[in-house]
């Protein structure tokens, strides 16, 4: 070894086990609560309105269930579980329970197919106009429902000039079709005029899924020779898996919330071919409804319809979310 090396060597200071600092553990609760303050305040207003709006008439209303009451006053009538017992023998409940699945089974697919093919044409760089297509999709999901509802009301009604009038006209129909008359036509209708009006829900999703993958790797699956269809299969629908699975989980939940248009276009009817649950719950609360429901309003039963409504829908998003887990980690391992 040479001189400079062994003073260098001699130089340097030994390490010391004795004056050794321990690691700092990780920060307690209370740490972290105070570096994080600023966030937690800002999300004060929001759980304000979470508690006053949603969590406190939920809890409210599960006492109602117990009680047969109109909604005037306060409710004195005790009736238990009767309720309950009710709702679970009516056979218009279980029928607004099928037609919400018929809306939600047919809507998402059809829709989530047309908002994929749509965000695809309209992420092409080389495509023109591009933002004004986007805008043209989104513009149904700023406008309210309820004036869709009616809109669409006038264009299908089977009087004056409608939609019904000018294909009678041009011979493609025997006739007016009455489309929202008809028990055999009118969900149909509602579920198209659904597709069209949150389409671009799920467009501006899978437009942002779209334009989080890289570019380069299209590139470099052209240079490999791939085609088109290959790089669909093996870039964008593996990139697009994990946004995927929250767009379908936000598709399923907003369709089992619909209500305006059908309590707009058809009320429910008719003979209750329409009715949703949310439409048969509004019924029950307010009475009345040219679909059906309650003569009376009746608040107990109301509640009782919408808790059980909330269980079905609970048990439907577990067996979905542990669906979908499943199927991901089958493809995860597949690709290994």
């Amino acid at each position: 070894m040479s001189p400079t090396a062994m003073s260098l060597l001699a130089a340097r200071p030994r390490h010391d086990p004795s004056h050794t600092r321990p690691l700092a553990g990780p920060p307690g609760l209370g740490r972290r609560l105070k570096t994080a303050r600023w966030s937690y305040l800002y999300l004060v207003p929001m759980l304000v309105l979470l508690v006053g709006f949603v969590i406190y008439p939920i809890l409210a209303s599960l006492g109602y269930t117990f009680y047969r009451w109109n909604g005037i006053g306060h409710p004195d009538e005790y009736v238990g579980l009767d309720n309950f017992r009710r709702i679970l023998k009516d056979g218009i409940f279980w029928g607004a329970v099928r037609h919400t699945f018929i809306y939600a089974f047919v809507l998402v697919p059809v829709q989530l197919v047309l908002a994929l093919a749509l965000a695809l044409v309209l992420n092409n760089p080389k495509l023109r106009f591009a933002v004004f297509f986007r805008t043209v999709y989104f513009i149904p999901v700023v406008t309210s429902a309820a004036v869709i509802g009616v809109v669409m009301q006038l264009m299908l009604s089977n009087f004056g000039e409608s939609a019904g009038s000018l294909l009678a006209k041009t011979g493609m129909t025997n006739g007016r079709i009455d489309w929202l008359g008809d028990p055999h036509t009118a969900l149909a209708v509602i579920i198209a005029i659904g597709i069209w009006h949150t389409l671009g829900y799920n467009l501006v999703y899978f437009l942002a899924g779209l334009q989080t993958i890289p570019q380069e790797l299209y590139e470099a699956a052209k240079i490999d020779g791939a085609g088109p269809v290959q790089c669909f299969f093996r870039i964008t629908i593996p990139m697009l898996r994990q946004v995927g699975v929250i767009i379908v989980v936000l598709a399923f939940i907003g369709s089992f919330q619909v209500f305006d248009l059908v309590q707009v276009l058809t009320g429910g009817g008719p003979y209750f071919a329409t009715e949703v649950v949310n439409t048969y719950i509004y019924h029950l609360a307010f009475g009345g409804g040219s679909g059906g429901g309650a003569a009376q309003p009746d608040v107990g039963l109301a509640s009782a319809a919408s808790f059980l409504y909330g269980l079905l829908l609970i048990v439907f998003a577990t067996l979905q979310v542990l669906a979908l887990r499943r199927l991901g980690r089958q493809r995860a391992g597949a690709t290994r």
